[in-house]
Formats: C-alpha cells, structure tokens, sequence
C-alpha cells in the first residue's frame, strides 16, 4: 500500500518594506507575516532565511492580542525595533491608524501609526530601558574584535552595555573617520557576541548636541551591517538619560545606513522615565521583490 508523504505547508503572504525611510530602495528592510497561526519556529526561522533581511516578523492575532516574534537569517531575536515598525505600518495599511500592542519576547510594545505627509509613520515604545556597566576586560575584548583602540574612543560618552528589548554595547568613536572605518573580525565579534548575549554592537559619533550617526554590526544574525537599529536607538536614548547625557524630556535624531548607501533616519524621544519613544516612516517594498505562495515541507 503506497503512503503519502507530509503534506506542503502554504504559507501566508511575506510582505516587505523599508523602515526608516520614506524611499523603497533606502533604510532597513523588514520582512513581515501579517497571519503567521499555525507556523511552526523551523518554519519561521526558514522563511526568514530565505527572505534574507536582518529581520522578519511574524504576527498571530488571537483573543489576548497580537503576539510578534523576530526572525534574522540565523537566529530568533527578543525584539527588533525596524521590523516593529514594519509590522505596524503594514497593519496600518489594512486596518487603518492608531494604537495596537504587540506582545514580544522583551515585553508589551504599544505602537501608534498615524499619516503625515502622505506616509504612514510609527511610534514604538520600548520597554523600560537598562543600562549596564562594560568592565574594563570585556571592554577590551570588544575592542580587539572591532580592531579598535582605547583612543578611538570619545571619552564623553562612555562605553556601556545598554538595553530596551536586546542589550547592545554602546561605543562612541571619538572621530567621524574612526566610524566611517568598519572592519571588525567577523568570527571574533561573533564569538564574543554570544559570549555576552549581545545582539548588536551600537557605534556611533555625536555630530551635535541631539544628533547622532550609527553604525551597528550584526554578524550575530547573519548580517555584516544593519542599516537602521530601533532596539538599539532606544538603548542609546536609555543611555543617554542614565548617564545624565541630556535633559529629558529630550528628542535625538540618529542617522544609520548611509555608509552602506541605505539611509535612514531614526528619531527618539526620551521622557524622564519609562520606554523611549522610537519613531521612523515605513514603507512598502515594490511588489517584484514581495514573495507569496511559498510551499515548505512539513516537519
């Protein structure tokens, strides 16, 4: 008697868009799973393989909510704040603008969409933020594996460990071109990435008062370079406050991507307490690269 194989799963519709920017060809590329019930984490994590962004969301609405969970190309991540905003934006688009939280791995995320001129722009708040001490070792560590050196750093911004969803270290270069320079060793950051359970690395130079630009090695998840950051930007507001960097309640715009030519424009709001505000334009990825239909063998 002949017997049939596992039945193909088909999948529900992967959208794409670009977060933190108002041009598709620019920002941080998110994959997003309106309706991903029924998929399992092997599934999960292949489709965001494939997909090939740092991040893709999967959302399952059910009576209590929407619960999100974050895929790289290697790894689940607790939070990711691009795809967040994706998510939102996405949802927006087919159910209109205004309040929704998603329930992560790092917490409860409210998230409001509203239009302002002619795009759909979101505003996550990150769950409270912590902010940790990097020993002097560890921070030498980290400096091996960037291949920097203790003078390459701004001493009026101290190195830390911070975090709003993922802890990331926060290193500021003390010049433009000491950032514009990014050839860490990739296995070496790795290493000690997990090492520390760190999910990316927050470089950034101050270029004024309330103005930034980032660069932040993701090779933990697959990815030499992600081009914009929203956990990590509100690790950065948390330590800014912490360490009494501004004023709050105080608004920093961090510029991420261009030396990869993906510009995008990240703005956070720091209240005197409590999760920062991440706010940035979501939009849609030309149908032509958008994949549905997909068929994966069952597990």
């Amino acid at each position: 008697m002949k017997t049939s194989g596992p039945s193909p799963v088909v999948l529900p519709e992967v959208l794409r868009y670009a977060t933190f920017t108002t041009d598709p060809n620019a920002g941080n590329p998110a994959g997003v799973v309106l309706d991903a019930h029924g998929l399992t984490t092997e599934t999960m994590q292949d489709i965001a393989r494939d997909v090939g962004y740092s991040e893709t969301a999967f959302a399952v609405r059910d009576i209590l909510g929407i619960r999100v969970r974050y895929f790289s190309p290697l790894t689940e991540v607790d939070f990711c704040g691009h795809a967040t905003i994706a998510l939102a934006c996405a949802y927006a688009a087919r159910h209109g603008t205004g309040t929704v939280t998603f329930a992560t791995n790092a917490g409860a995320i409210p998230v409001t969409t509203k239009t302002w001129d002619g795009h759909v722009t979101a505003t996550l708040t990150s769950a409270p933020p912590r902010v940790a001490a990097l020993t002097p070792a560890t921070l030498t560590e980290l400096l091996i594996a960037l291949r920097w050196r203790p003078d390459d750093l701004d001493n009026h911004l101290p190195a830390k460990v911070a975090w709003a969803g993922n802890w990331h270290p926060i290193l500021a270069a003390a010049t433009p071109e000491r950032l514009a320079n990014l050839d860490y060793d990739s296995d070496v950051l790795t290493a000690t990435m997990r090492a520390y359970g760190w999910t990316t690395i927050q470089l950034v130079h101050r270029t004024a008062p309330d103005e930034y630009t980032a660069r932040n090695p993701f090779p933990i998840g697959g990815v030499f370079e992600d081009p914009a950051t929203g956990s990590a930007a509100a690790a950065l507001g948390g330590y800014l406050r912490e360490q009494d960097l501004v004023r709050a309640p105080a608004t920093i715009t961090v510029h991420q991507g261009h030396y990869i030519n993906q510009p995008s424009t990240i703005h956070v709001h720091i209240p005197p307490t409590g999760g920062i505000h991440v706010t940035g334009a979501a939009v849609d990825i030309p149908k032509n690269t958008s994949e549905t239909g997909a068929e994966w063998a069952a597990s």
